[in-house]
């Protein structure tokens, strides 16, 4: 059973700054093709300071937050964890040299199929080197019962 103490923990804060390569890796990996996402005077010709960051890219950042044991502190089994949804608010672009800024808590815990799954709502806000709000992330991790 999953601590339910752990609704409404903050995880301590990082930085992390996107980097254009990182940015043109990620954009092939996933498939794009717009130029933008690739080209610094396409980017610029589109409006842009500078490479975009490709949609989705965020939650790779969210990937160097420092490690931490909270989830075997809430008697979460990392063997019996599923990536069971994410979902993106986009609030304006960041672009390659930004300083992205993530505050995540834990916003609920449930449990559905008579406790033989629990669900972890995580909630992320992201804001640049200037403190302007960037995007929304939310995820669920979704931890099946023996």
């Amino acid at each position: 059973m999953i601590d339910r103490n752990i609704i409404g923990m903050a995880f301590p804060p990082f930085a992390i700054t996107a980097e254009a390569g990182q940015l043109r890796f990620f954009a092939k990996a996933i498939g794009e093709t717009d130029p933008v996402y690739f080209d610094e005077s396409a980017a610029r010709d589109a409006g842009h300071p500078t490479l975009p960051l490709p949609p989705t890219f965020l939650f790779s950042l969210e990937l160097a937050r420092p490690p931490s044991n909270w989830r075997e502190e809430a008697g979460i089994e990392l063997a019996r964890v599923l990536h069971g949804e994410q979902s993106f608010t986009y609030r304006r672009m960041a672009h390659a040299g930004d300083t992205l800024h993530f505050d995540s808590r834990v916003t609920d815990v449930y449990e559905k199929k008579g406790g033989a799954l629990e669900f972890v709502v995580m909630e992320t806000r992201v804001t640049n080197q200037r403190s302007e709000h960037v995007a929304d992330i939310r995820k669920v991790l979704v931890h099946r019962n023996g």
